[in-house]
């Protein structure tokens, strides 16, 4: 068999012809292709893995956020639940102290309205006794009321003794006036009756100044640098004005029970108001 040399190497030049084509047209081409894709398929793979990171730092930050948000929300709550038992006991102890307070008007009230009826009573009776007491001297004795008054307190300045006589006695030397007041007007005679027992008791020779009080409850005092001798008949009316407070303090006590009844703190007992009642001091000094 023939070797036909020409066509051989004719052949290798188209084969290495072909190669070259291949490689400058085919091969290069497809390498870059793939070298394009693999480094999109990078970048890719690398911005995902920076998304993945970015979402994960979000998602943690929304964690962290939620989870203040848990927190905070639970210190606004214990803060306002605090806040509104503060207010709610605050607002129990402010009712609780209008109550006290009205209770203690009212028990003030009651006082003043005891008193001024104890008063009105005292000077009812006082009145209806000196009435009678006019009546009956006038019926039995002839003689008047402020007649008699006037006797028995002459007869008690010529009574008296120890202490009580030295310091009126001492009075009546000094410089300042002596003062006798009564509660109607005295006579010249009754006058003159009461200086001689003074003098004759104290052995001076007084200048007395004799005034009307309507103060006095039908009795007569001698008054003179701080020292006082009086009678009247307070001392008479003591046991009916002690009888007439002692019925209005129960009353009272009564009522203040009552009221002290009516508020009660929620969860709590009456507070009770012990309310005192006051003492009327009448009699001869």
């Amino acid at each position: 068999m023939l070797i036909d040399w020409f066509t051989v190497g004719a052949q290798i030049v188209n084969f290495l012809i072909l190669v070259w084509l291949l490689k400058r047209f085919l091969y290069k081409p497809i390498l870059k292709a793939i070298d394009a894709r693999e480094k999109r398929i990078a970048d890719q793979y690398s911005d995902a893995q920076t998304k993945t990171v970015a979402a994960q730092k979000e998602r943690d930050d929304f964690k962290a956020k939620n989870k203040a948000f848990d927190e905070q929300r639970d210190a606004l709550f214990n803060k306002a639940k605090d806040d509104s038992k503060k207010e709610c006991d605050a607002l129990l102890q402010t009712a609780i102290k209008q109550a006290d307070d009205y209770r203690a008007a009212q028990a003030l009230s009651l006082k003043q309205d005891q008193a001024r009826l104890s008063n009105q009573i005292s000077h009812l009776a006082a009145a209806e006794v000196i009435e009678i007491a006019r009546k009956t001297l006038g019926d039995l004795a002839t003689v008047t009321l402020e007649s008699r008054v006037e006797e028995v307190f002459t007869q008690r300045i010529r009574q008296m003794q120890g202490d009580s006589k030295t310091r009126m006695g001492e009075a009546l030397k000094s410089s300042e006036p002596t003062v006798v007041r009564s509660c109607f007007n005295l006579s010249p005679t009754q006058q003159a009756s009461i200086k001689n027992a003074v003098n004759e008791t104290f052995s001076v020779d007084s200048h007395l100044q004799f005034e009307i009080s309507s103060a006095l409850l039908c009795g007569i005092e001698l008054t003179g640098n701080g020292q006082r001798l009086d009678w009247n008949i307070s001392a008479y009316l003591s046991s009916l004005d002690g009888g007439v407070s002692a019925l209005l303090d129960a009353g009272s006590n009564s009522r203040s029970a009552s009221e002290a009844n009516k508020i009660v703190p929620s969860g709590g007992k009456p507070k009770s108001e012990e309310i005192a009642s006051k003492e009327v001091h009448a009699g001869v000094s």
